[in-house]
């Protein structure tokens, strides 16, 4: 079992803040994080397209050759924050196939998407799980082509039981899942549960773990917020194993979106990288007690 990073877990000092978060002091860039996490020896790493500054060939070069000398294992991640937009957003479409081209330029073999976000969880459910299973199943010939695996990320939208319509109904080998822990958590869903129903169709993961933050409430997107690995409500280590039971190929890449507050001080700007380290060493302990 491999160990791995997504790049969103720095999103603050990449750019993007949130309106109750507090901006850095500093910026990091793309380069930084890979180097960061060649310090952290993972295995892996995600990359949000968000937050890759140029989209050039020689640029993608730079950062594939990054990649491979480190040794790193990459998964190119399109879609945030709304990908898709639940299929009603049909110019999203383009931009997806055309990233296709930015995964295979670093080396990727798998790029995970969006297929909705929390922004569409309320609309109609069986509309969006139809539209988004057309739109995915046009696009498997050209990321087939590429030799891409499509994962497709619980993105606050859809439960278990619907992402595994929508890939029954693409129907492809190279068409899954991005299984995201805590975002099937905030769904009201189990995560164990769910891991049991889609381990066989995960490429991707991003392992979250959770705890309420008590001044929020539910309807607040992150009233399960973020803490290290280990320290939330997610048993982390039988996902492992039930991914382990599959031959799961891929990397276990840990996230951060909203950190909570009994592990940050006053988003000070190291907050994150403390979480982000502390989650490696537990998922490397998960990983060799895995094996």
């Amino acid at each position: 079992m491999k160990v791995g990073i997504d790049s969103y877990c720095y999103h603050r000092l990449l750019g993007e803040v949130y309106d109750d978060q507090k901006a850095p002091s500093k910026q990091i860039t793309l380069e930084w994080f890979i180097k960061r996490a060649r310090e952290l020896g993972v295995d892996g790493v995600s990359l949000e397209s968000c937050f890759i500054p140029r989209f050039d060939s020689g640029y993608l070069s730079e950062i594939k050759g990054m990649l491979d000398e480190y040794k790193l294992e990459r998964v190119y991640a399109w879609g945030h924050p709304d990908g898709l937009e639940g299929g009603y957003n049909e110019a999203a479409y383009d931009q997806m196939i055309e990233h296709m081209d930015y995964a295979e330029a670093i080396g990727a073999d798998v790029m995970r998407v969006c297929g909705a976000s929390l922004m569409f969880r309320f609309r109609d459910h069986e509309w969006m799980i139809d539209t988004l299973s057309r739109m995915f199943t046009n696009a498997m010939p050209y990321a087939e082509a590429k030799g891409l695996k499509i994962a497709n990320e619980n993105h606050i939208d859809f439960n278990a039981d619907e992402m595994l319509r929508i890939i029954h109904q693409v129907n492809s080998p190279s068409y899954g899942i991005n299984f995201d822990t805590g975002n099937f958590m905030r769904v009201l869903d189990d995560p164990i549960s769910g891991m049991e129903k889609l381990a066989k169709y995960t490429f991707s993961t991003h392992v979250k773990d959770l705890q309420v933050q008590a001044n929020l409430t539910p309807d607040n997107w992150h009233f399960f917020a973020c803490t290290p690995t280990g320290k939330g409500l997610v048993d982390n280590l039988q996902l492992a194993k039930l991914l382990k039971a599959v031959d799961y190929q891929g990397f276990l890449a840990m996230e951060i979106d909203y950190l909570h507050e009994d592990y940050r001080n006053n988003w000070s700007d190291d907050d994150e990288d403390r979480a982000v380290e502390q989650s490696v060493a537990e998922l490397k302990r998960i990983a060799a007690e895995v094996g």
